[in-house]
C-alpha cells in the first residue's frame, strides 16, 4: 500500500509538471525566458517541520511553479500548484496549515540565505495591481490550490521587477509561501532558468506520464 501511495504520488506530480509546463509553454516565444521552481518544506532557512495545534505531524507541503519573463524583461508571468497548505481556512479543520501569504523574495543572497519580499501575490504586500492579474483557485477536494500572475514592470515591495531582474536571472530569488505555523515561510523554491523544451519532447513527456499513470491504476486494480 505504501508503494502504490509513492507511485501515485509520483504520478500527480508528474501530471502538475505537464500542467506547468504546458501553461508555461503556451505562447512563449523562443527569445523568453523559462524559470522553475520545485517547492519544499527543506529549503525554508531553518527547514520546517509542519504540525497540527495540537503538535501532530501533517501532510507535508509541496509544490511546483513555472515562470516565463519575456523577451522584452517588461513582464514575468507565473502559474504554482501547491499541495497540503489549505487556501482557504476550511480546507481543513486546523489552523497551522492555513495559507496567509505568498511572494516573490529577491537580493544578493543565494538561497537558502534569506532574502527580502520584491513581490508579494497572495495575503500582504500585495503588489499585484498594475493591473491585477492575480487569480487563485483552491482545489474542490483536497488541500491546496494554483494561483497565477503576471509581475508588470513597476510592480514590486519598495523595488521593480526591472531591478530585480539581475537577481532573478543569477538564481537569487525564490517563491515563498507563508502559514499560520510558519509566518516566516513553510515551502519555499528556488526559481532557476530552464531551458525550453522542444515540442516533441514536451509531447514525450505528456505520453509518457499517462502512460505510468496506466499502469499505477492497474497496479491499483489488482
Amino acid at each position: 500500500m505504501l508503494r502504490l501511495r509513492f507511485r501515485l504520488l509520483s504520478v500527480a506530480t508528474a501530471l502538475v509538471l505537464c500542467v506547468l509546463l504546458l501553461t508555461a509553454l503556451s505562447g512563449v516565444a523562443r527569445a523568453d525566458t523559462l524559470l522553475f521552481a520545485n517547492i519544499t518544506n527543506t529549503q525554508e532557512n531553518p527547514p520546517t517541520v509542519p504540525t497540527t495545534t495540537t503538535g501532530a505531524p501533517r501532510p507535508t507541503p509541496f509544490g511546483m511553479a513555472s515562470f516565463v519573463l519575456n523577451d522584452a524583461m517588461t513582464a514575468m508571468t507565473f502559474t504554482a500548484v501547491v499541495f497540503n497548505l489549505d487556501f482557504t481556512g476550511t480546507q481543513t479543520p486546523d489552523t497551522n496549515d492555513n495559507l496567509i501569504a505568498a511572494h516573490i523574495h529577491a537580493g544578493a543572497a543565494l538561497p537558502p540565505l534569506t532574502n527580502p519580499v520584491v513581490w508579494g501575490f497572495f495575503g500582504t504586500p500585495f503588489n499585484e495591481t498594475s493591473p491585477n492579474d492575480n487569480m487563485v483557485t483552491p482545489f474542490a477536494t483536497g488541500v491546496g490550490g494554483m494561483v497565477s500572475g503576471k509581475w508588470d514592470l513597476t510592480e514590486g515591495n519598495n523595488t521593480t521587477l526591472a531591478l530585480q531582474i539581475t537577481n532573478i536571472l543569477e538564481g537569487r530569488s525564490y517563491i515563498n509561501f507563508h502559514t499560520t505555523q510558519f509566518t516566516g515561510g513553510e515551502i519555499r523554491g528556488a526559481i532557476l532558468q530552464q531551458s525550453v523544451p522542444e515540442p516533441a519532447s514536451i509531447l514525450l513527456l505528456f505520453v509518457g506520464t499517462i502512460g505510468l499513470f496506466g499502469a499505477c491504476r492497474r497496479m491499483g486494480s489488482v
